[in-house]
This record gives C-alpha cells, sequence and structure tokens, in this order.
C-alpha cells in the first residue's frame, strides 16, 4: 500500500540559513511547516563556509596577538601552532551550533526529512534518496533553498590534497608552508589572509585587475597594501592555465599565462560559487532557471511557478551571504502570509570580509553612485589616527563615506560606508542604519560616539562630512 502524501502549509528544500530561517520564520507565524534536506541543517554555511573559515580567522588572530606579545611587554618565547587543535575546536563550534538549530527546529514543530528534494508538478517535493527516500510531501507553497558549492576550474581536477576548494581545506589538519590562492575575491581573500597569518608564504592570483572587485577601490588597496606589506605576493590580471605537479607529488607548478609559474604545496582554487540546481526541478513545474544555473525570482522571491518561491545561493543576480538568505526568507514568509512586505534592497546590505585587515561596507561605492548619476561628496578617515586602534596596535584601515552633494555644495543623503581595519565588520551597523533610514550627513553626525573606541573613526568621518571635522578637514 502507498504512502500516504503527507500535507503541509509550506515545504522548504534545503535547510542552509535561507531555508531554515523560512522554516522557523513560518513555524513563529503558526504555519505548518516542513524541510527537506540532504546533509545537515545549517547547510553550507554552518557546515563548510561562513562559521569553519571564521573559527580558523580566529586561530591567525590569536596567533598575530602572540607574535606581536612583545610589543606589550611580554616574553613568549618561540610559539609553535597545533593545526589539528584548531580543526577540532573549529568541528566542537559547529558541533554546539548544530545541535542548537536542530533543537529550535524540533522545537517549533517543524517536520525535518531526511534527503534530497526534488520538487514535482502541483507543488509536490519527492525526496530522491536518504533515510526519507520515495517519500512525497505536498505544500500549499514550495520554498527552494539548496544552497550553492564552490565553482572549480578547467586545468585543477580537485583532488583534496595538492588542489583544494573551499570544503576540502576547512577539513586541513595541516598547513602548507606555500600556496596559491586562485582568486582574489571575499572569499580568496580570507583564506589568503589566514594563511599567511599562519606563516604560509602565500600567492594571490586573480584574472581581473584587482582584488575586492566589488568594494570601493579604495578601500580594496588598503587591503592590497596591508597584505604585502606582511609578505603575500598579488599578480592581478593573472590568468592561470593549469599545473604540473612535481614527480614526488609533494608541490605542483601554476602555470600562468604569460608569467613565471608559481611551485606551491597546495592550490586553493575560489572562484566563487554555482547554485545547487542539478534535479532541483522535474520537467512541468513552470520553475524558470537561467543560462547560469541559478533560479529567477521577483522581488518578492516568487518564481515563475504560482506558489513557489526561492531563497538564497540559489537565486539569480543577488549577493551569496547568509544573511540576504535570512532577509529573502522573512519576505518569502510574509508574502505568503499576505502581509505587508518591503523587498530585499541588494544595494543597501552589508558586506562584512574577516580577512586582516578586515573590511566592511553597504551602500553604493564611489564609482557606482557616479555612474548612477550622483553628484557626491566624499570623506575619509585613516585609522592611524583613532586612540583605540593605537592602543590595540592595528592601525591599517581606513573609513570613507558617500553622500549625495546638494545644490548647495553640503552634504545630503549617505549613500555608501566603506571600511577597512580592525574589527569594522563589528562597527558596521551604524553605517548600515544611516544608509538604510536615508539619514543626511548632518543627522547621522549629530549620534556621539564613545571614547576611546574603533567607531569613533566613523563618527569622525560624519563631521568632516557635514562640514565641520574635528579631526578631519
Amino acid at each position: 500500500m502507498a504512502e500516504e502524501t503527507q500535507q503541509f502549509d509550506v515545504v522548504i528544500i534545503g535547510g542552509g540559513p535561507g531555508g531554515y530561517a523560512a522554516a522557523l520564520y513560518g513555524a513563529s507565524a503558526g504555519l505548518n511547516m516542513a524541510l527537506v534536506e540532504r546533509d545537515k541543517v545549517g547547510g553550507t554555511c554552518l557546515h563548510r563556509g561562513c562559521v569553519p573559515a571564521k573559527e580558523f580567522l580566529e586561530t591567525a588572530h590569536v596567533n598575530r596577538t602572540i607574535e606581536h606579545a612583545a610589543d606589550f611587554g611580554f616574553t613568549t618565547g618561540t610559539v609553535g601552532v597545533d593545526f589539528s587543535v584548531s580543526q577540532n575546536r573549529k568541528n566542537e563550534v559547529v558541533d554546539v551550533l548544530f545541535k542548537g538549530l536542530s533543537g529550535l527546529l524540533k522545537g517549533r514543530n517543524v517536520t525535518v526529512f531526511s534527503g534530497t528534494g526534488q520538487l514535482q508538478p502541483g507543488l509536490t517535493v519527492r525526496v530522491l534518496d536518504g533515510e526519507d527516500q520515495g517519500k512525497e510531501i505536498k505544500g500549499t507553497n514550495i520554498v527552494l533553498a539548496p544552497g550553492s558549492v564552490p565553482r572549480t576550474l578547467p586545468g585543477f581536477e580537485v583532488d583534496g590534497s595538492l588542489v583544494v576548494t573551499s570544503d576540502e581545506f576547512l577539513d586541513l589538519k595541516q598547513l602548507p608552508s606555500t600556496a596559491v590562492v586562485i582568486g582574489g575575491g571575499a572569499i580568496g581573500c580570507e583564506f589568503a589572509s589566514m594563511l599567511t597569518d599562519m606563516g604560509t608564504k602565500v600567492t594571490v592570483l586573480e584574472g581581473l585587475p584587482a582584488i575586492l572587485t566589488g568594494c570601493d577601490t579604495e578601500v580594496a588597496s588598503v587591503v592590497q597594501r596591508a597584505f604585502k606589506k606582511r609578505g603575500m605576493e598579488i599578480k592581478v590580471g593573472a590568468s592561470v592555465t593549469g599545473h604540473t605537479p612535481s614527480k614526488k607529488g609533494n608541490t605542483t607548478k601554476v602555470h600562468v599565462e604569460g608569467g613565471d609559474d608559481v611551485e606551491v604545496e597546495m592550490v586553493v582554487v575560489s572562484v566563487g560559487r554555482r547554485a545547487r540546481t542539478e534535479g532541483l526541478v522535474a520537467d512541468g513545474t513552470g520553475v524558470e532557471i537561467n543560462e547560469r544555473g541559478f533560479v529567477v525570482t521577483d522581488e518578492y522571491q516568487r518564481t515563475g511557478a504560482p506558489n513557489v518561491f526561492a531563497v538564497g545561493d540559489v537565486v539569480a543576480n543577488t549577493p551569496q551571504l547568509a544573511h540576504v538568505g535570512f532577509a529573502e526568507a522573512i519576505v518569502t514568509i510574509k508574502t505568503i502570509l499576505g502581509e505587508s512586505v518591503v523587498p530585499v534592497d541588494y544595494d543597501r546590505v552589508p558586506w562584512a570580509i574577516y580577512s586582516n585587515p578586515e573590511v566592511a561596507f553597504c551602500g553604493l561605492t564611489e564609482a557606482t553612485a557616479k555612474e548612477r548619476g550622483y553628484e557626491v561628496l566624499v570623506k575619509k578617515d585613516p585609522f592611524g589616527g583613532n586612540s583605540r586602534a593605537r592602543i590595540i596596535g592595528d592601525t591599517d584601515g581606513v573609513v570613507k563615506i558617500i553622500a549625495e552633494k546638494r545644490a548647495d555644495g553640503t552634504a545630503g543623503q549617505i549613500l555608501g560606508v566603506h571600511m577597512a581595519g580592525p574589527w569594522v565588520t563589528e562597527q558596521l551597523g551604524a553605517g548600515y542604519y544611516a544608509v538604510n533610514w536615508e539619514a543626511t550627513a548632518e543627522e547621522a553626525a549629530g549620534l556621539i560616539q564613545p571614547h576611546p573606541s574603533l567607531s569613533e573613526t566613523f563618527g569622525e568621518t560624519l563631521l568632516a562630512l557635514a562640514g565641520r571635522g574635528l579631526h578631519v578637514g
């Protein structure tokens, strides 16, 4: 006898940030939620991305602190590191968060099915494998949230030792002494920064004219200078053609078109992520997947199929950020509930890059603002003059704020806030509110920053933008 098809208000395919956020938010609103997850709830972000990577970056931060302990009068001697301990600590952090998330889903009565979900016609999800293989689940609404996987490069077959992506890198028990990072975007720069701080000789190969494309150019330049000062080699406009392992197999030569080979112990391929849409939808569902493999949606996360939504990394032309997935999930559930909805403004979402120095920004860059026809006023203030930055011994960085220039020459609405420097990922909140509440420079400058604090640099920059800076002209 065939198993009875279960019915839910919402069925979600994928338990990463977008999927589990939709499940928790919908359950809080009283909806009967089901979630189909092929691996573990939490997705790439928790198990193979954001959280593990930041744990390793924190290990690098601790190492930097110890290395500079003499500046504060401490005698430490030679410091060694057992990276397997950091690996174990990472696993413990992930496990605690995973258990917490699992408990949250259970506590809100979200039904979790184990296996790969595929959308069928008629708002039905079939579980293709796993513990719940063969089950069919119907939803009044469907949310597609299968996430993404690392992109690879022709000529760089991933073997888990000489050539790795972020997935394999985050399982390493020992770091290489030399490495090439292919790709100078956010993830590539985080890996390159961490490796450098842990003693690896790193070369970054970026095919575009600059690293951190998408960041404000001055902020990206600050990061590049800091990287080079720490001994990292950065080659932009570098096209790689493949690699040749040594006879012993413990090193490989990376071939750069028109340039010298780079011999290293490991190649980290970090050239972005692709949507996991293979087998996601069966024929006849009405869901459009574009030529790049992403699901096409409108501003309310609706696909071309009635009552089918998509959120997270799988959505076309949106930032692949966990917190964007959270926001899209909330838009989706509010749309399903028929509530008033403000779609995600992708121009104004916060970005955080956890390299050393860190990068954080939201809103328009100076170049983008000008491309869109704005006359702008720009002010910037380096962290070198910040007393707290001097105290902690971390002064590389800058705060840059872009505002619309009024007809009288004064600064109007704040269009973008861009930072590089110590703990800027924790400082962006004030800038994010300023941009999203469409504050003017004068309005935001009226808010008091504590002294001594790193956030004073943001406040000082605002005062200067409003026309009466204290320490900045």
